[in-house]
């Protein structure tokens, strides 16, 4: 594989990245929903919190691994799941799967990428966790998670915030179509669905855990706890879905709140620096996840894109934990952050 090129930040690979891909599915990673206010606010709200470092506590290097579902992870940064990936990079998913497994963490796979899903579960013997859209033909959605569960996926994450298609104005402005594939040709995600429709997914996917991804709200996270959810992801989907809604970091607190340690909960959602992850955790997310620089990482030099991405912002996470003073993700606290003033 060719080398990457060296990049320093997160925020160096998408001009890359943009130079590689067409048009219009750069217009498809990068958009989100209506103004794209909500997909802006997602890394505006970051700044508004400011991290309280701890000093003279004794301590050399920090330790970012954590431990996630009994599965031990190199830090609390897994990939989230995004579509059609082999439109950035031949390799596509493959190369994703390849590069988390590389870094110790967790890929979350697509359900648009289920015609290759046996692929992807044996392209690495890294974790996986396959990201559910459950589709009017229950059918095939029982057959697809048959196939998840033979194939050795850890945990299902069911996207629960997608009863309607957002407004994305760039993708329609572009002309983009998505690659046509058995999901996306022949069948369509089931709209009518209820938290009633929890116990038949948990029944198909045998004892592994379940994620509800796309919780906003301090209603919803109590309601996901008491359908008997495993873990939450406060999402807004990356801004793509209902503009106006808030970012996930400003969400994050009370669906910490309302869950009260019952389960774990995960963010995504404009996370681009370590001190971003750090800020995520003191608020009480067990860990978050990266979408477009994942992507931007995938299209601008494939596996090692991937990889080069992951290793930078675990070296931001390490440091911005040893300059807090937190030895391990545990010892990150409510005290290591607080609003900013200005």
């Amino acid at each position: 594989m060719a080398e990457p090129p060296r990049f320093v930040t997160l925020d160096d690979y998408e001009p890359a990245a943009r130079a590689a891909l067409p048009d219009d599915f750069y217009g498809f990673v990068a958009g989100a929903a209506g103004d794209e206010w909500t997909h802006l606010e997602n890394r505006r709200a970051f700044d508004r919190w400011v991290l309280r470092p701890r000093v003279l506590r004794g301590l050399g290097a920090a330790d970012p691994r954590i431990e996630l579902f009994g599965e031990r992870v190199s830090m609390p940064v897994l990939v989230a799941p995004w579509a059609y990936q082999r439109v950035a990079h031949p390799d596509g998913e493959l190369a994703t799967a390849r590069a988390a497994a590389r870094a110790g963490t967790v890929m979350c796979v697509s359900t648009t990428a289920s015609d290759i899903l046996e692929e992807i579960a044996s392209a690495s013997d890294g974790p996986k966790w396959w990201q559910l859209y459950v589709f009017t033909d229950r059918g095939y959605t029982e057959e697809m998670l048959a196939r998840v569960v033979e194939a050795g996926f850890a945990a299902v994450a069911w996207t629960v915030d997608l009863n309607a298609y957002g407004l994305r104005h760039r993708e329609t402005r572009a002309g983009y179509e998505p690659p046509i594939s058995p999901s996306t040709e022949t069948l369509a995600y089931e709209v009518t669905l209820s938290w009633d429709d929890l116990p038949w997914i948990r029944e198909r996917i045998g004892g592994l855990p379940l994620l509800l991804k796309g919780i906003l709200t301090k209603e919803d996270a109590e309601l996901a706890v008491q359908a008997g959810a495993d873990a939450i992801v406060v999402s807004n989907h990356g801004g793509r879905q209902l503009d106006s809604s808030p970012a996930s970091i400003d969400a994050l607190p009370e669906v910490v709140e309302a869950v009260a340690g019952r389960v774990p909960v995960l963010m995504d959602g404009g996370i681009r620096r370590g001190t971003d992850v750090v800020k995520a955790l003191a608020l009480g997310a067990a860990a978050v996840l990266i979408g477009r620089p994942a992507a931007w990482g995938l299209a601008a030099a494939g596996e090692d894109g991937v990889l080069d991405v992951l290793r930078i912002l675990r070296q931001e996470v390490e440091n911005a934990m040893t300059l807090c003073g937190c030895p391990t993700v545990g010892d990150i606290a409510p005290e290591h952050v607080a609003r900013a003033t200005a």
